[in-house]
């Protein structure tokens, strides 16, 4: 897409009247920043190893509101004992939705009316500033007080159709003050190629909880970018999961703000790519108040010419005394040919802390791979225990068993593709 292929897209969003015009003055200034600004280049220090040459080459269109197919089997991407909210192309479709009676369901607009229109801060980066630009759906869930969700509750985005789809959604979860619940995103496609660029905001109250778990499953010629904010309050807890299996190029960037004393922030991740896919994990944990602990453990396995990002930023501010934070970065290249670049860093100006980070990157152990053939077993099983052996211990982390189950389903069925 160039200059042009963008203006006109952004020419529609603003001439559809069902959006309330008193929102065209922030998609105005965000789009004008967008020109300003450009798409990153690999001269930009956070996107010199993020190749956007697909993206580049084609072209894609907004969704329109006859672009909600429904002839899809949702059989496969069904988790057990979950309630499921389906979003095809952008568009929440409610009669194939089961959300629980303790979920409040709001569109954005209702959202923002009930919030005297106050958007959400977002970085001015171009992707952030497109995504407000084109926001041309999205979806806001709200847990009130005092509230516990006992089953998880399951996002399915699914892009369908023939067309190169650009979907643009914002989501809030807002969890309120001593509440908790568990919430898997999870991107899909029926469509061999389309541009998804997503907004998530999550509000974890005091004293709440919060399990997010997002999967990226998408076909291979698509775009998956993704920024994401957490604000914690006071004694909150924050767990999140990331699970990456596919697509052209998957982007995520998130910032979490520790702002009450006393939260927990715990994030983690599995990435597992072939051919020439590439995945990128760029994170900011900001410890603003004191006495909060957090951990980022995300780990990658690459084959062929697979190639992936860990970027893992923790900022321990002059009043953060008593912060716990580690950061760990491990990962498997199956390739001569993959790639991975890792950066973990520290800022801390704080005196009285303990933090800790750490990167290792490597292929397969060939003592280890000989010793498990002296002993019968032939090569491809011992490799494909090695590689268990690898991921096993974050995919056992996952608390929920049905969800862990098809995790692990998902990733047995890579491992036989690529071993």
């Amino acid at each position: 897409m160039n200059v042009n292929d963008y203006q006109n897209e952004f020419n529609k969003i603003i001439s559809r009247k069902y959006f309330p015009s008193r929102l065209n003055n922030s998609r105005q200034k965000a789009f004008s920043k967008f020109l300003d600004i450009g798409l990153p280049t690999k001269k930009w220090e956070d996107w010199r190893h993020t190749d956007l040459s697909f993206l580049n080459k084609n072209n894609f269109r907004i969704s329109e509101a006859n672009d909600a197919f429904e002839n899809i089997d949702f059989s496969k991407y069904k988790i057990k004992n979950t309630h499921t909210l389906v979003i095809i192309n952008g568009h929440y479709v409610e009669h194939l939705s089961d959300a629980p009676k303790e979920l409040r369901v709001l569109t954005n607009h209702e959202y923002l009316e009930q919030n005297d229109w106050r958007q959400k801060d977002k970085k001015d980066t171009p992707f952030d500033l497109l995504n407000t630009s084109l926001c041309d759906s999205g979806m806001s869930f709200i847990i009130d007080p005092d509230t516990d969700i006992d089953k998880p509750i399951h996002i399915l985005f699914i892009c369908s159709g023939s067309e190169n789809l650009i979907i643009s959604p914002q989501v809030n979860i807002d969890i309120s003050r001593s509440s908790s619940a568990t919430v898997i995103e999870q991107y899909a496609s029926e469509t061999s190629s389309f541009f998804q660029n997503n907004c998530v905001f999550a509000s974890v109250k005091e004293n709440a909880s919060l399990n997010h778990l997002r999967i990226f499953s998408n076909a291979n010629k698509t775009i998956n970018i993704s920024s994401s904010y957490i604000e914690q309050s006071e004694n909150s807890n924050y767990k999140y999961f990331q699970f990456v299996d596919s697509g052209a190029l998957q982007r995520s960037d998130i910032y979490n703000s520790l702002k009450g004393t006393n939260s927990n922030c715990f994030l983690s991740g599995l990435t597992i790519l072939d051919d020439d896919q590439q995945s990128a994990t760029y994170i900011t944990t900001d410890h603003i108040m004191p006495n909060c602990t957090s951990s980022q453990n995300f780990k990658s396995v690459l084959n062929n010419k697979s190639s992936g990002v860990f970027n893992g930023r923790t900022i321990v501010r002059e009043d953060s005394q008593k912060t716990n934070s580690k950061q760990s970065n491990k990962n498997l290249l199956l390739s001569d040919k993959a790639t991975m670049n890792s950066n973990p860093q520290l800022e801390i100006y704080a005196d009285d802390v303990k933090c800790a980070h750490g990167s290792t990157t490597g292929a397969l152990d060939n003592e280890a791979l000989f010793y498990m053939q002296s002993r019968g077993l032939d090569r491809e099983s011992a490799s494909s225990l090695l590689i268990r052996g690898f991921v096993i211990e974050l995919m056992e982390e996952i608390e929920n068993k049905d969800l862990r189950d098809y995790l692990f389903n998902k990733f047995d069925n890579w491992l036989i593709k690529n071993n």
